[in-house]
């Protein structure tokens, strides 16, 4: 393909509104463009990308023995409201009315749909186990869709959901989808971390993470530093310490006036004493029923984990009003002792003595406080936000923070929409029983989009062979020099002739232009023809990732090309 028989926009300067390497990349090499906020246009370059993406996904779906269907865009929102998730998504959602005035939402995941087509079409044990799958669009409407491809309102997704008789049998289901995504991730040339994630509004058991590490990732994770462990803030546990103890002796609990102090760090700064030592306490209302919160001082409360300790369905902060009403303060001076709403403390407080709470009044903390003979508390959970420097849960090591982009998310499902949905099936005993389900997504347009943010330099894109949009570029210095166009269109024929995508950069621009499109775009491999090099037998070579360039005798153009293509692919060979 010729560079002007293309459309390859290339910007000079960053878009003011690219915030992330990536994206910036993105528009500035040629790739994408905006439409509004949230929605892209897919230029010539990036779509061929994208469809390489798509292509390693499809051929490892198939492995894992997932089989391709392609469901409706459009849903009944009859379907979602059945399932009790409409209420849940419908913030997310694109709402609209058919000309018979019927409701309908734009799919933002596929778990109904999928189950109502199972529900109708398999019926016994001998049709199963089946996982079916598709590359669709999605629709999401973000409440601040941001770093282009990462957060959009339209997006591209692989969504797969098997169903299997039992849950041995979607253990092994669930494993042969982690494995293909292991592979998947490889081929297209990324470095990802999986981590243990929470399953919020998808629900089921269990669910991983596949992340790809990068400084712009929106995700914060934790990984242990001496074992395998890592999980996503949402999920991560950490191993508590010892309860704190500040007291030499057991001192009676005493009310000391704090005029003015609310918040954990004036309060601190009023008793020179460590935040650790206090005790937050906050008021939540789950479901709509008000509940005491307590951790340390110098920790957040994780409100994921919070709701699975609680078993709500519903979650959030108390009101200023709800607050007083409960603890007959204002808000700054709640505390354990005394309350009369149920109350759950983090484990890090079990056997807390000698410390610093709110008093229930005005103006006014606790010193001194024992939560075991001052307050009642009905039970202890795992409810903070993990941090670096935690003890890992698993071993004795310490967990560090990162930030990661998830490209990809497993998830074990249960039965939770199969017996909603009446996804059954007769087993050998002639009884009905619901499908064991799994569900299993890939962000695709995501993950194009991160293959650059892990993959560039100060220059442009390096972009991993497997999924660049030509393999090799091949840059002509003069297109007036015949012999230089010569050379370029025998070694485009013989290189697509095994197989090797070619761009040839046939512009009558200065070679420094095309030098710093060609850094830009990050083509794995530039071939550079001009007659100085040609006076001397030879042809330059430039591996995108690598700062050498090397020179090969002309006879032998297109085999040290080869050389240079079939290394890279080294770098996303799969065992």
């Amino acid at each position: 393909m010729r560079w002007t028989k293309q459309l390859i926009p290339t910007l000079r300067e960053v878009p003011q509104e690219a915030e992330i390497p990536s994206h910036q990349l993105m528009l500035r090499a040629g790739l994408i463009r905006k439409l509004g906020g949230g929605l892209y246009t897919f230029l010539p370059l990036a779509f061929r990308a994208l469809k390489k993406v798509e292509k390693i996904v499809r051929e490892e779906m198939e492995r894992a023995g997932a089989l391709e269907i392609l469901m409706p865009a459009l849903h009944p929102r009859e379907i979602w409201e059945r399932s009790g998730r409409y209420e849940v998504l419908r913030d997310v959602m694109f709402n609209i009315k058919d000309r018979q005035d019927r409701p309908m939402v734009l799919g933002p995941t596929h778990e109904e749909i999928v189950t109502d087509l199972v529900s109708r079409e398999i019926k016994s044990y001998r049709q199963l186990p089946v996982n079916l799958y598709q590359i669709q669009t999605k629709f999401r409407d973000e409440i601040r869709p941001r770093f282009g491809l990462m957060r959009a309102k339209e997006f591209i997704m692989k969504d797969a959901y098997s169903f299997d008789v039992g849950w041995d049998e979607a253990d092994a289901s669930y494993k042969a989808m982690y494995e293909a995504y292991e592979r998947i991730f490889k081929r297209c040339g990324l470095r990802t971390k999986v981590v243990e994630a929470d399953t919020g509004a998808m629900g089921g058991n269990w669910s991983h993470e596949f992340m790809v590490l990068a400084d712009a990732g929106e995700d914060g994770i934790v990984e242990c530093d001496q074992c395998s462990y890592a999980a996503n803030l949402e999920r991560a546990e950490s191993r508590p310490g010892g309860a704190s103890d500040f007291d030499e002796a057991a001192l009676p609990c005493e009310t000391v006036p704090t005029p003015g102090r609310r918040t954990v760090q004036e309060v601190a700064a009023f008793f020179q004493s460590p935040p650790a030592r206090l005790i937050k306490t906050l008021i939540y209302m789950a479901d709509k029923k008000p509940v005491a919160v307590l951790v340390p001082g110098d920790r957040d409360v994780n409100e994921i984990k919070l709701k699975r300790a609680l078993k709500a369905r519903e979650l959030a902060l108390a009101t200023d009003e709800a607050i007083e009403q409960a603890t007959g303060a204002p808000v700054g001076f709640a505390g354990p002792v005394g309350l009369q709403i149920p109350m759950i403390a983090d484990l890090r407080l079990k056997g807390c003595k000698g410390a610093i709470a709110g008093a229930n009044q005005n103006d006014a903390h606790r010193i001194h406080v024992d939560l075991e003979r001052d307050a009642k508390v009905e039970d202890y959970a795992d409810l903070i936000l993990s941090r670096e420097g935690d003890g890992c849960p698993r071993c004795d090591g310490s967990l560090h923070e990162k930030r990661g982009i998830e490209v990809g998310h497993v998830f074990k499902l249960g039965t939770k929409y199969s017996e909603l949905l009446g996804a059954n099936y007769l087993d050998v005993d002639g009884k009905q029983k619901p499908a064991v389900m799994g569900c299993y997504g890939i962000g695709v347009t995501r993950t194009l989009q991160s293959t650059i943010e892990q993959s560039h330099d100060d220059n442009g894109i390096v972009w991993p062979i497997s999924v660049a949009p030509y393999q090799v570029e091949i840059l002509v210095l003069n297109m007036q020099h015949e012999e230089s166009v010569r050379i370029a269109e025998q070694l485009i024929k013989d290189l697509e002739a095994r197989g090797v995508d070619v761009l040839l950069d046939d512009r009558d621009e200065r070679p420094g232009v095309k030098f710093k499109d060609a850094d830009l775009l990050g083509l794995p491999v530039r071939v550079n023809i001009g007659e100085r090099g040609l006076a001397k037998g030879v042809i330059e070579i430039k591996v995108r990732k690598s700062p050498d360039l090397q020179t090969a005798p002309i006879a032998e153009a297109s085999k040290a090309v080869l050389g240079c293509v079939d290394e890279l692919w080294k770098d996303v060979a799969i065992s």
